[in-house]
């Protein structure tokens, strides 16, 4: 887990993010396990050269990828495609909390705003 970041109760307002890169434990993907009950916080657009899948445990957030929006949930799989710009954004009531799967070794982010 990030360096001072604990996993929150369910009545407690917080974010935490847990990154894996897959080339630190000898795997061919990276990881992102993500929390927020924050409505609202979420990511700038950004992308990456690779596909990123996203495993929605629970909560839920509107993404937008490219040019389409979703609202994902539990249980919810939705992949943006190599070079493709995607964000989302926590919607509430509740946290959401997701796996993030980046199929690269390391992290390749292009911010674009």
């Amino acid at each position: 887990m990030a360096a001072g970041a604990d996993r929150p109760d369910d009545d407690v307002r917080a974010s935490w993010a847990e990154n894996v890169e897959g080339r630190d434990v000898g795997a061919g993907v990276s990881i992102i396990r993500e929390y927020s009950d924050v409505v609202g916080a979420g990511p700038g657009l950004h992308r990456h050269p690779y596909r990123e899948t996203f495993v929605i445990l629970r909560g839920h957030a509107r993404f937008t990828i490219g040019d389409e929006q979703r609202d994902g949930g539990p249980g919810d799989v939705l992949v943006a495609a190599p070079d493709t710009p995607h964000t989302f954004r926590v919607l509430g009531p509740g946290g959401y909390e997701a796996v993030h799967i980046h199929e690269n070794d390391r992290f390749v982010t292009e911010w674009l705003e």
